[in-house]
């Protein structure tokens, strides 16, 4: 069963037991993902380009970033809720996990992947449009797999009890 939230917005449960989340639900826990994973993407490339580190070391930051700002994100607002620091730790983790690691994969593939855009530094179209175009495909391509996991009370469900 889901938590408090989710299952209340017209989901209905399918022969496997699990919720039928709707897409309205699973695009909005994806943005929520998202955002916390474009403050740290964006902040790792512009310090990793701007100083000069190589690509993958540049990548290196800007996933440890993601990590870092999609779970604050989910922290603060479960700390909030009252929730306690270890607590809130644990749910953080459960939340956005998964959902910030395909983010992260997608995003940092299309980023390399266009040429030239990790070299043409900050001041540059190339770059900022690849990685907006990179952020893009990663909640395309994350969206369905929150949907799934919030549909068997994984993932972002966890967080909905402390949502007010």
């Amino acid at each position: 069963m889901l938590e408090h939230g989710v299952h209340d917005h017209d989901s209905a449960t399918t022969t496997n037991g699990s919720a039928s989340v709707p897409w309205p639900v699973a695009a909005s826990a994806t943005l929520h993902c998202l955002t916390g994973c474009a403050i740290g993407e964006v902040l790792g490339m512009v310090i990793g380009t701007s100083i000069g580190l190589s690509n993958w070391a540049t990548v290196a930051l800007a996933v440890a970033l993601a990590f870092v700002f999609g779970y604050a994100l989910t922290m603060r607002g479960v700390l909030r809720a009252g929730v306690g620091w270890r607590s809130a730790v644990k749910v953080a983790l459960a939340a956005d996990t998964v959902s910030i690691a395909v983010m992260e994969v997608v995003d940092n593939a299309v980023m390399l992947s266009v040429p030239g855009a990790m070299e043409a530094g900050v001041s540059s179209w190339i770059f900022w449009g690849s990685l907006a175009f990179a952020l893009a495909v990663a909640f395309v391509v994350t969206l369905p797999i929150n949907r799934w996991m919030i549909g068997r009370g994984r993932g972002h469900a966890v967080v909905h009890a402390y949502h007010h």
